[in-house]
C-alpha cells in the first residue's frame, strides 16, 4: 500500500498548505510546469518525487526529468506527462501513445482543471490534479492524494490549498 501526492503546475510556487498535505506521502508525482528547483527541492524533502518537465519549465528542468514517465507500482501501470487533454478528446499522437503504453492510470497537467474521469474505451483512470500554483487561471489551488494498494487506486481525494490569488 503506497500514499501517493499527486501535483501539478506550481509554477514556481510552493508553500506551508503543499508541504502539509503531503508530508504523509510515500511518493509525489507532479505532471509538469515546476517552475523553479526550489519547489523540487521542498517536495523532494518530503518523499521520492517522479516528475515530468511542462511547457514552462526551463532546459535545466528539462534536462532532469523526462518529457513523459511510465512505471509500475502496486501493480499499476501509471503514464504521465504534462499536456494530455481529456477522454475521448486526446490529440492523435497522444491516442496513439496511450494505446501502446496501455496504462492502468493517466496522470496529465497543463489545463490548470481538476478532473478525475474514468475513460472507459481505454480502461484507465485519467487524473489532472488542478493546479497548485498561483499564476493561471483557475480559482482554487488543488492537489490530489490517493492510496494504491494491489492494483487498484483507493480513497482518492482532492485537497484544496485556497484561493489562486490568496496571500499566504
Amino acid at each position: 500500500m503506497i500514499q501517493v501526492g499527486i501535483i501539478s503546475d506550481t509554477h514556481s510556487y510552493i508553500d506551508d498548505r503543499i508541504i502539509e498535505h503531503l508530508k504523509d506521502c510515500d511518493e509525489i508525482w507532479h505532471a509538469g510546469d515546476i517552475g523553479t528547483e526550489e519547489v523540487m527541492s521542498a517536495l523532494k524533502a518530503i518523499a521520492p518525487v517522479r516528475a515530468v518537465y511542462g511547457n514552462i519549465d526551463n532546459g535545466k528542468l528539462r534536462m532532469e526529468y523526462p518529457e513523459e514517465q511510465i512505471f509500475t507500482l502496486e501493480g499499476l501501470k501509471i503514464y504521465m506527462i504534462h499536456i494530455g487533454g481529456y477522454p475521448p478528446r486526446y490529440t492523435t499522437k497522444l491516442k496513439k501513445r496511450l494505446d501502446e503504453v496501455n496504462p492502468n492510470i493517466f496522470i496529465c497537467g497543463h489545463s490548470h482543471i481538476l478532473k478525475v474521469i474514468p475513460d472507459q474505451k481505454r480502461n484507465l483512470l485519467h487524473i489532472n490534479p488542478g493546479a497548485a500554483g498561483r499564476h493561471g487561471f483557475h480559482h482554487q489551488r488543488t492537489i490530489i492524494k490517493m492510496v494504491l494498494d494491489d492494483g487498484k487506486p483507493k480513497d482518492l481525494k482532492v485537497v484544496e490549498l485556497g484561493k489562486r490569488a490568496s496571500i499566504d
